[in-house]
């Protein structure tokens, strides 16, 4: 059986966070969305993907390359113009080689047990379902038994709460649904589906795991995917803590960094390789950092997703954060977080116990103080002592 991975979208919605790389290469848990996919899928003995790429592209095949280092056979196809998930399968068919085949949504976080439920429960054309919050940005099914008869992508009413989740098991025969489509325009797989469905041509099967499933849709999103992902059982310090340090629980510690003196590290947490952290600083649970990460003396880090090459200055505070790569923040940041009423894409968002969302390479001046909920774009600039709400543009400068 083969597996088609679908990596060619941005992941717009969650800008700034894909202006360098598709949402499928954004790190949780310190390895990206598509690791995670690609070790439940060889957990489960389906060691032969073929990954269909476009936005970005370099990034996925650069890290993956054959798939050797992660017990797997990869091989791409490149979708060059944004014409739906459809087509995407559509022009994987080729390599399918006869064989039935999974397709699995390649921005999702999913574990092997997900994967496994899928097998053990296959019958004919099935597809995993879960329960979600946000029903309408997905595809909604409704179901007799364990039989989808209907499938609405992104409903504009309220029709339930039990969404389709992009993976699926197809005996090889139905590969010639999608060969046959005329691509004109964009056509996504639900919609096909959905067709099928009405005119009676498919009978679909859903399944319910007990796996996980986990999609971030908006940058806030990233926090509970990274803090899923933290799937951490016990202490690893491949770098070195000074001493009058606290690690407690499950902390996995890179190569090559340094936990200074009088730091407090309260687990799950994961710090990457080539770290500098402390003296004295507080990290907390459910946070991830990336490689590369400077946090100076006497700061307060809790519940964040911190990627690679960032600073964060001393005397600062971070609560629910996403601090994107490159990010420089010099001393005395404060970003809280707290319920907010967030406007983004032309839409509001009453959201719990949020914090703040920074791109990559935004440079911050000292004692400077960004409101919950607020969306920073990448590169912008702000200057010393100022205060932040709201979203910033890509390049914005603040003073």
């Amino acid at each position: 059986m083969k597996a088609i991975i679908l990596a060619a979208g941005e992941g717009k919605r969650l800008r700034p966070f894909t202006m360098s790389r598709p949402k499928g290469m954004i790190l949780v848990g310190n390895i990206p969305i598509l690791e995670h996919i690609v070790k439940a899928l060889v957990d489960n003995g389906v060691n032969d993907i073929i990954m269909v790429v476009g936005y970005r592209k370099n990034t996925i095949m650069l890290h993956f390359q054959d798939g050797r280092k992660f017990g797997a056979s990869i091989e791409y196809v490149f979708q060059e113009k944004p014409l739906g998930t459809a087509h995407a399968l559509a022009m994987a068919e080729p390599r399918l080689d006869g064989e039935d085949f999974l397709i699995v949504a390649g921005d999702n976080v999913i574990d092997a047990k997900l994967i496994s439920d899928l097998l053990d429960q296959k019958d004919g054309p099935t597809m995993v379902v879960a329960e979600s919050e946000i029903p309408s940005k997905y595809g909604v099914v409704n179901t007799d038994g364990d039989r989808i008869v209907e499938l609405v992508e992104k409903p504009e009413i309220q029709m339930g709460n039990i969404i389709n989740t992009g993976i699926y098991y197809f005996p090889n025969r139905f590969a010639n649904l999608f060969k046959s489509q005329i691509f004109s325009k964009e056509l996504g797989i639900t919609q096909l589906l959905s067709d099928q469905i009405s005119d009676s041509l498919i009978d679909l099967k859903a399944v319910k795991s007990v796996g996980r499933w986990n999609d971030a849709v908006y940058p806030w999103d990233l926090l509970n995917v990274n803090a899923q992902a933290l799937d951490l059982t016990s202490q690893i310090v491949k770098g070195t803590v000074e001493s009058n340090s606290v690690l407690k629980g499950a902390v996995n510690i890179g190569a090559g960094t340094r936990i200074r003196s009088g730091c407090y590290i309260e687990g799950p947490v994961i710090i990457g390789e080539g770290c500098d952290i402390g003296p004295n600083v507080v990290i907390l649970s459910s946070t991830s950092i990336g490689n590369g990460v400077q946090i100076g003396p006497f700061s307060y880090i809790s519940h964040c997703l911190v990627m690679s090459n960032a600073l964060i200055g001393s005397h600062s505070h971070v609560s629910r954060s996403v601090i994107g790569d490159g990010v420089r923040a010099r001393a005395g940041l404060f970003a809280p977080s707290d319920d907010c009423t967030v406007r983004l894409d032309h839409e509001i968002f009453n959201l719990h116990d949020v914090g703040v969302h920074i791109g990559q390479d935004t440079t911050i001046g000292s004692r400077v103080v960004i409101s919950p909920g607020a969306v920073v774009g990448a590169d912008c600039r702000i200057r010393d002592g100022v205060r932040v709400s709201g979203s910033l543009e890509n390049k914005s400068v603040v003073v």
